[in-house]
């Protein structure tokens, strides 16, 4: 689904943040990009989402070269890829439906179309009681599932999480990662960034790990 081939990137003209990456997201996979702080997960997790351009290599997403995708086509293959930002990116005056409804909204799609799926996904990720509530008003553990639940009702085909269970606590981590596995088992290869060495021993999972900007797969 994706490929990384030779991939290098760099900030300006300072020297590389990520070396040589040699790599594959395989259909209906799950992995763990792990590595110490300032290892470059981000950035890596930016790449993926093809927000950010490599400064050598080739990567390609389901089957394209990301460098030659045109500006167009570019929303509707970023659609195919969820994604779960560290900073939740919620809006504030939006409830919790609105925002976890709005990438369909921007689709276009109507209101009847949607709402069922969009309460069934907040019962699925614990937030059924709390459709109406604002994200000021959420808890860091609801603001990290409403952003989980915004990212898959698109029904993505990859889903990139950017440290989903740094905000939380041990017990509700192991439950959003549950959820990543049930996802996980409906298809979707999953990508989760996380430094919780303890979370990912109980998990047997693909590890990509990062340090000094180069990339160790261990299946």
């Amino acid at each position: 689904m994706i490929r990384f081939e030779n991939v290098g990137l760099r900030y300006g003209g300072g020297p590389e943040v990520l070396k040589d990456l040699d790599f594959q997201i395989k259909p209906q996979s799950f992995q763990f990009l792990t590595g110490p702080s300032g290892a470059g997960k981000t950035s890596l997790i930016r790449l993926l989402f093809m927000s950010l351009k490599p400064s050598r290599g080739l990567i390609k997403v389901f089957g394209k070269d990301a460098a030659l995708i045109e500006s167009e086509e570019l929303p509707e293959i970023r659609r195919r890829i969820g994604v779960v930002f560290q900073d939740f990116r919620l809006l504030d005056h939006l409830t919790t439906y609105e925002n976890i409804a709005l990438p369909l909204r921007v689709q276009g799609q109507s209101e009847d179309a949607y709402r069922t799926d969009v309460m069934e996904l907040l019962t699925w990720v614990g937030l059924g009681k709390r459709i109406h509530a604002l994200p000021p008003v959420l808890s860091g553990g609801e603001k990290q599932r409403a952003a989980i639940a915004r990212a898959l009702i698109v029904k993505p085909e990859v889903l990139l999480a950017d440290e989903p269970t740094g905000n939380v606590d041990p017990p509700l981590a192991r439950r959003l990662l549950r959820l990543f596995v049930e996802l996980n088992k409906l298809g979707t290869s999953v990508v989760i960034a996380t430094h919780d060495l303890q979370l990912m021993d109980q998990f047997d999972a693909r590890r990509l790990v990062l340090e000094d900007g180069r990339l160790t797969v261990y299946d």
